[in-house]
Parts: structure tokens; C-alpha cells; sequence
């Protein structure tokens, strides 16, 4: 039978193993932890979403102006081309005039919501719709067959739409299209006048928030140009 002293050496002993064991587990699920953490730190971030531009809302409420003028013919607007650029891309585009002004650049985190070439088409046919029936040119429908055959055809090609740094801090929105009007009649269509529209605006800020801002500002002058020009024809 053990003796007081060999009962309280045997207790030191499993006191000692049983701080072992806790200080063991401890430093296993300390380990654990950090293994973990790690872990989590190599996975990818989610990626960064792309700032959307497009041209606005447009118009808030009609012309009053436009509503009391004589209303124009109908007018054909075909779709617009893209000439020299990427076609259906909805990258927003600059060129750094100081480095090389022959490389298009697109914005990494920043796009338009549709195609340049469609945006302007839909700019241009608000401008052109405020006095004027704007019928379709990619087919349209049949009631519009008549319509289409006695109306003026607009073809638009978009040539330029990119942000132009002339600095690092200054740049400007360029947008360049040549417009061609054309009769329509049995034996095709019949060119009447031809121009090139070139708007330029000032970029309020060096960057893609102030590029799309100031591509919208230059595009709203092309139309209301472009629609000017139209009715001068006699169209």
C-alpha cells in the first residue's frame, strides 16, 4: 500500500501529464488555426466589377419647341457602321496622344453598356425623332415598306470615339462620323450629300468617369449637327 509521500508523488505526476496533454491539444488547435487563416489568405478576391457608362437618361420630359414646329418627312436611319474601330466592342477607348496616338487603350474596370455605334444610333434617333417619323433601315416592319420607299435614307459611319490624352491630366472626348444622305427610289438609292461631323468636349477629370462624360457631351453635338445638316438638305 503507497504512503502519503508516494500518493502525493503519484498526484504531482498525473497533474503534470494532464497540463501536458491540455497544453499539447492547445498548441494543435493553435496550429490548426493558423493553417486555416493561411489558407484563407491564398484564395482569389472576387473579381472587380466594371463601372457601366452609357449617355444618360436623355430628355426628362418633350421639347415644347420641338413639339410646336411643323413636323419634317420621315427619315430612314440605317444602322450605324463602325469604320477603323472594334466592331461590337463595348470597351471604352483612349489613345495617349503624348506616348503613340495609334494605340487604341481600353479601360481595364470600365465599359459602356452597349456599343458605341449603337449608342449614337439611339442618340441620333431621339434628336432626329423630335420633329420627325424615324423609320427602321435593318428591314422594318411591313406597314413601313411604303414609308421606307418614299423617305430619305441617313447612313452614319462612326470612325473615332476614344478619350484623347494630350497630357497625363488633360484630355479631351473626340467623336468623328461621316453621315450620307440618300433618296430611295426602283433603281436603289441615290446619293444626295455627304459630311464629316467631328465634336470634341473637354474631359472634366483624367480618367474613365470624366472620358464617358465627355464621349456623351461630343455625341450629343454630332446629332443635333447631324440633324441640322439633315433638314438644311430639304430632307
Amino acid at each position: 500500500r503507497p504512503t502519503s509521500l508516494e500518493r502525493a508523488f503519484m498526484k504531482t505526476i498525473e497533474t503534470i501529464a494532464v497540463c501536458a496533454c491540455w497544453k499539447g491539444a492547445r498548441a494543435v488547435f493553435c496550429m490548426m488555426l493558423a493553417a486555416l487563416a493561411a489558407g484563407c489568405s491564398v484564395l482569389p478576391a472576387p473579381p472587380v466589377r466594371a463601372d457601366v457608362y452609357d449617355f444618360g437618361p436623355g430628355p426628362m420630359q418633350p421639347a415644347g419647341d420641338a413639339q410646336a414646329a411643323v413636323p419634317l418627312a420621315p427619315i430612314v436611319l440605317a444602322a450605324v457602321d463602325t469604320v477603323g474601330m472594334p466592331e461590337g466592342s463595348s470597351a471604352l477607348l483612349y489613345r495617349l496622344a503624348y506616348a503613340n496616338v495609334q494605340q487604341l487603350r481600353p479601360y481595364t474596370q470600365a465599359r459602356w453598356s452597349q456599343p458605341p455605334a449603337d449608342l449614337l444610333a439611339q442618340a441620333l434617333r431621339e434628336r432626329l425623332g423630335q420633329r420627325r417619323m424615324v423609320l427602321s433601315g435593318d428591314g422594318g416592319a411591313a406597314l413601313q415598306l411604303d414609308q421606307i420607299r418614299q423617305a430619305s435614307v441617313l447612313r452614319v459611319q462612326l470612325e473615332e470615339f476614344s478619350q484623347i490624352f494630350s497630357t497625363p491630366d488633360a484630355s479631351t472626348g473626340l467623336v468623328r462620323v461621316r453621315a450620307m444622305l440618300a433618296d430611295a427610289g426602283p433603281a436603289g438609292e441615290a446619293l444626295q450629300a455627304q459630311r464629316v461631323f467631328i465634336a470634341r468636349r473637354p474631359a472634366a477629370t483624367p480618367d474613365a468617369a470624366g472620358g464617358a462624360r465627355a464621349l456623351a457631351e461630343a455625341a450629343a453635338q454630332v446629332a443635333d449637327e447631324l440633324a441640322h445638316w439633315v433638314q438644311q438638305q430639304g430632307r
